[in-house]
């Protein structure tokens, strides 16, 4: 009878942390003391960036004997994620899109800027048409950021969950293997069990990561 092995979607352990929608931009210098034309609207001003800590990674802990008597046992989900070489290379890929999108993302933010402050230093020097065109220049930027942003979110989103799928169909024939070997009715998620506490043994964690990066489709990438 084959086991049923029970254990969730896959959770990449990033190292960065996704941050399309408030891309670094450096805020324009205030502008001249120049009294603005009566009847001209403010230039918007790109978001401030914002500071995010990027989560540690779990570390493997140190392997312990087997219960030989026990019918279940745990891996920690997103440590294998963390700690293999495919779990790793997912990260990797994931990070250099960002890295991609994110320099785009402020490329546009600095012409942005530049646009801005044209517009805000022009004071009486601009006729009502170049302020006009200025103006409109400005809002077509800022709607050409968000749709990046908009479009930079949701490649990321595709990517992560193909990279999520292959790494869960190498996880998977391991997981199945181990629970067959041991003879164990069921293999949970440490994450999503619930348990107050796990006897050290009964953690996969480590031996799931030595299988999985030794295994022939782990090596094929």
């Amino acid at each position: 009878m084959r086991l049923r092995v029970m254990i969730p979607a896959v959770a990449f352990a990033l190292t960065t942390t996704l941050a399309f929608a408030q891309p670094p931009a450096t805020q324009p210098k205030p502008a001249p003391a120049t009294p603005a034309p009566t009847g001209q609207t403010p230039a918007a001003q790109p978001p401030a960036p914002t500071t995010q800590t990027p989560a540690q990674p779990p570390a493997l802990k140190p392997p312990a004997p087997f219960p030989q008597d026990s019918k279940i046992a745990f891996v920690d989900i997103n440590a294998v994620a963390a700690n293999s070489t495919a779990g790793k290379e997912a990260s990797t890929k994931l990070k250099a899109l960002q890295d991609k999108k994110l320099a785009e993302i402020n490329d546009k933010n600095k012409q942005l800027q530049a646009t801005q402050q044209k517009l805000s230093t022009g004071g009486s020097v601009l006729n009502d048409t170049a302020r006009d065109q200025l103006q409109k220049d400005v809002d077509r930027m800022q709607r050409d950021i968000q749709f990046t942003q908009q479009n930079a979110q949701a490649e990321y989103n595709e990517l992560q969950e193909d990279l999520r799928n292959d790494f869960q169909k190498k996880l998977m024939p391991i997981i199945d293997a181990l629970a067959t070997e041991k003879g164990l009715y069921a293999i949970f998620s440490v994450g999503d069990a619930g348990a107050m506490y796990v006897h050290p043994g009964l953690d996969l964690t480590a031996e799931v990561v030595k299988r999985l990066d030794a295994s022939p489709a782990a090596k094929k990438n």
